[in-house]
């Protein structure tokens, strides 16, 4: 087979160096070094770590690319591995969508059982961001990428006209986002959460977000911890902290006295899905 113009090149020096001298046995510290794995150069960048980040509302996957062995030169070589990087974290990230709870008992996989859906999602999935690259001696890459939970969701979730959700708009703006503690009732994270009322009225879901935030913000972000929560940039610096006291399928039922509460203040951060909820 031809080997290529790069490739023989960079064989010439060892070649020469065989040349009028005899072969030496590499030394024990050489023959360690020799033996490690192709490590990362100076523009290397740390991972940012693989999966669902609830707080941050993102989802994060790295993909990796071997070098073309049958390009021209080692830049083609590495642009190849790039191509190929990015492609290994598209096919990561779909992967690991599929698992996402979207309500209780139902996946973003299930949806995805249906072609319009599933359209939807990986076009979705392809806007992915390239947050770090990790490029190796070998010309190996690693991509780093992420995209919004917001995106996926939006693919998944367009609420109908008759569902929307009405937010109070009269009086001062008094709070900056909303704390829901459903510490003690099991609920685990998920893309589309409602909070309702005793009564069963949505209070709050994807339904009261502006088409804006639709595509821009998830539903709400979830924290382990009410005082990271209440912290949490993305409620501001005033945000009101309401109790969920019962779970209706995918719904959180608020305490009626928050309810109330809630109720009766201007909620127009809602739009813009400043809401936390706090599972532990």
């Amino acid at each position: 087979m031809r080997r290529s113009l790069w490739g023989m090149l960079l064989a010439v020096p060892l070649t020469a160096l065989g040349q009028g001298k005899e072969a030496k046995a590499p030394s024990p510290v050489a023959a360690a070094e020799a033996a490690k794995p192709a490590s990362p150069t100076a523009e290397a960048a740390k991972p940012a770590g693989a999966g669902v980040n609830w707080e941050g509302q993102v989802l994060r996957a790295t993909g990796s690319g071997a070098p073309d062995l049958k390009a021209a030169n080692p830049a083609q070589a590495r642009l190849g591995a790039e191509r190929a990087a990015k492609m290994d974290a598209f096919r990561n990230l779909l992967e690991q969508a599929r698992g996402i709870q979207l309500s209780v008992g139902r996946t973003v996989g299930d949806e995805m059982a249906r072609d319009e859906v599933r359209g939807r999602v990986e076009g979705a999935i392809r806007g992915y961001k390239v947050v770090a690259k990790r490029y190796f001696s070998d010309s190996g890459v690693e991509v780093d990428v992420e995209v919004p939970l917001a995106a996926i969701t939006a693919s998944l979730v367009t609420p109908a006209p008759d569902t929307a959700i009405a937010l109070n708009a009269q009086g001062a703006e008094k709070y900056t986002g909303l704390v829901v503690d459903a510490r003690g009732l099991g609920v685990k994270p998920m893309l589309a959460p409602r909070l309702l009322d005793g009564s069963g009225k949505a209070l709050y879901g994807a339904a009261a977000l502006s088409d804006e935030s639709r595509a821009t913000a998830g539903v709400a972000a979830w924290f382990d911890s009410l005082e990271a929560a209440k912290k949490a940039e993305l409620v501001g610096e005033k945000p009101l902290v309401v109790k969920a006291t019962g779970l209706k399928g995918s719904d959180l039922v608020l305490a009626s006295d928050d309810a109330k509460a809630l109720a009766g203040v201007n909620t127009l951060f809602l739009a813009e899905g400043r809401v936390v909820i706090v599972t532990q």
